[in-house]
């Protein structure tokens, strides 16, 4: 049995350019996520899905029930494989993921999705804390554009910089054919 799991965190139609929040690279980073978990399937790992929606009635993005909470035909999950529903940032945070990667003994965790800044931020430092050995694979993963103090920060530096911060002390960050290589 694989002690490793992929955790595929929120692609889901609402980044698409079709949705209410798109983000920059989605479609590159949902091409190399699709290789990730089709390498996680041919060799026995566990796929484990994530899916966001939001519980507040007045939100502008995730709401329940619509099209773009949907997972991302590209990287559907298949028959049987988990689908996590979270309302939060951390993909640990009210879920049973913990349970599920310790009912399958997962010692190993490898994080794509998005968005690079927040939900991937989040689940990988949760993972890097309760033990496993995490992985992000930073080309599977995408973001947009932010702003701070009138400034904005393009979607390619966020993304760099967030990569830079988990790769100090939460995770091995790698690429897809680096990653597919091992």
């Amino acid at each position: 049995m694989s002690k490793r799991a992929v955790v595929v965190v929120d692609l889901q139609n609402e980044y698409f350019p079709s949705g209410k929040l798109p983000l920059a690279g989605i479609e590159d980073a949902v091409a190399n996520a699709a290789r990730v978990i089709a390498a996680a399937r041919s060799n026995g790992d566990p796929v484990i899905h994530v899916r966001h929606e939001f519980t507040a009635p007045d939100t502008p993005f995730f709401v329940p029930g619509t099209e773009g909470t949907q997972i991302h035909p590209a990287v559907a999950p298949l028959e049987g494989e988990p689908v996590v529903l979270k309302n939060h940032p951390n993909s640990f945070l009210q879920t049973d993921l913990k349970q599920m990667l310790d009912a399958k003994g997962i010692e190993e965790v490898v994080v794509i999705g998005a968005m690079s800044h927040m939900c991937i931020d989040a689940t990988s430092r949760a993972a890097s804390d309760f033990g496993y050995k995490t992985i992000v694979v930073h080309d599977a993963c995408a973001t947009r554009d932010l702003e701070f103090g009138g400034q904005v920060v393009p979607a390619a530096q966020v993304h760099a910089a967030q990569m830079a911060a988990l790769g100090f002390a939460y995770a091995a960050i790698t690429a897809t054919d680096e990653y597919l290589a091992r």
